[in-house]
């Protein structure tokens, strides 16, 4: 399955929870636009930190849906490589597992 087709169905899958339970997901949204719009370190940063997190927690999900965020947030291959090395360091082998399917992510996903 290709990371398009994963990140449509983690999506369908987000909506579904949104209807079960609206007030929950509208919680994490207002949360999620508050983390991202203040502070002092600008989004693509943040992104590096939510995929390094992805990563290390082994959520593919995760890891789709931050890669997309840090193409739109114009991160370069050799960026995502440095963080995901950072990972592999701290994470050891399950780390680089992960890490290799983020690379495979974004070069896919920065190829369209």
């Amino acid at each position: 399955m290709s990371w398009k087709e994963k990140l449509n169905l983690t999506r369908n899958s987000l909506r579904n929870l949104n209807r079960a339970n609206p007030e929950a997901t509208r919680g994490f949204g207002t949360l999620t636009k508050a983390v991202k719009e203040s502070g002092v370190l600008d989004l693509k940063t943040k992104e590096f930190v939510a995929l390094g997190i992805a990563v290390a927690e082994r959520c593919e999900s995760c890891i789709g849906l931050h890669i997309e965020a840090l193409i739109k947030a114009g991160a370069s291959r050799e960026e995502v490589a440095d963080v995901l090395g950072m990972c592999v360091q701290m994470g050891g082998g399950p780390a680089m597992m992960y890490a290799a399917k983020a690379l495979e992510c974004f070069d896919e996903l920065s190829a369209e």
